[in-house]
């Protein structure tokens, strides 16, 4: 027995051998499901933020050069940022009258007002008929009554544009709002019915025959069954025909260029620029004034356009 064991009375205890480390295991190898996932993950965000930069810039830079003062733009055009002496006084030149300086555009603007929510009202009242015509009634020739309304579109619109322009000179219509609002109807009703008509064919009809079973006729079916399950697809047709509506130039151009007081706003925006005298600060003011509408029209019916009304309508 050692020293230490009689000084301390205990003897000491063999110490156990230590366990061996385990080997550590190497991680699996990705699947492919999982690469693909992470892969698309990136370039979907990447995908996103290049149409975003895509889209915003040019109105940002547009609407950067609307309150800059044109010496400003002459000497640094490139610029990102408002300077100091950022001002406001492109897009008062622009919707002044022509009498105290300005451009009109507050007439071009009520113009294209006018035209635009006449062509959405009387668009969708012919619409909205066929289109649901065309989806539940039976009739000979339906399948080419629809095929039909498309055929219009294998035309292009400048070759319509001619006839369309003697025809509304002879009958007196044109230089009028009333006849270019009968052009843009007529030249949009066969899209929309198309539109509309793939919508209505979703709705399930069981809920309209329970519907005629107590009594609805066929007015008040479309009306309190058809029209409030179709709204999304009618939100989405009414902002289609606004924007062509708001947007158009070629017939605008030929029906109206002859009378100023009834220009539009895509008219007089090409007036602006065809112009030598007009400064290029006052043309993007202009063309910010033509944008913004679309742009606040388009958010304040944003949910409309997603919202999928039909869902859970009918139960199994």
């Amino acid at each position: 027995m050692s020293r230490t064991d009689v000084d301390t009375g205990v003897a000491e205890r063999p110490q156990a051998p230590k366990a061996a480390a385990k080997p550590s295991r190497p991680r699996p190898p990705l699947s492919r499901e999982v690469v693909e996932t992470r892969i698309l993950g990136v370039l979907k965000w990447v995908t996103i933020a290049f149409f975003l930069i895509a889209t915003l810039f040019p109105f940002y830079y547009m609407v950067m050069l609307s309150v800059r003062a044109i010496e400003d733009v002459a000497l640094d055009p490139g610029a990102l940022w408002p300077p100091r002496g950022a001002s406001l006084n492109a897009f008062g030149e622009v919707l002044r009258s022509v009498d105290d300086g300005g451009q009109g555009f507050l007439i071009f603007l009520r113009n294209s007002a006018v035209i635009a929510l006449a062509s959405v009202a009387v668009t969708l009242i012919v619409s909205i008929l066929g289109a649901y015509a065309i989806s539940r009634l039976q009739f000979f020739g339906r399948r080419q009554v629809h095929f039909l309304f498309l055929a219009v579109y294998l035309f292009p619109a400048i070759l319509l544009a001619i006839p369309l322009f003697v025809f509304f000179t002879r009958i007196g219509l044109r230089g009028s709002l009333f006849g270019l609002i009968l052009v843009y109807v007529s030249q949009i009703v066969p899209v929309t019915i198309h539109m509309l008509r793939n919508y209505f064919d979703t709705i399930p009809q069981g809920l309209e025959e329970a519907a005629a079973l107590d009594g609805a006729s066929r007015l008040t079916i479309i009306r309190k069954i058809a029209l409030p399950l179709a709204m999304p697809a009618i939100m989405a047709t009414s902002l289609f025909v606004f924007m062509i509506a708001w947007n158009e130039f070629l017939f605008a151009l030929l029906f109206l260029v002859e009378n100023r007081e009834n220009w539009t706003v895509s008219l007089g925006l090409s007036q602006l620029a065809g112009s030598i005298e007009v400064s290029k600060t006052t043309l993007m003011a202009g063309s910010v004034i033509l944008t913004i509408p679309i742009i606040i029209l388009f958010f304040a019916t944003e949910r409309l356009l997603v919202e999928g009304l039909t869902s859970g309508a009918e139960k199994g």
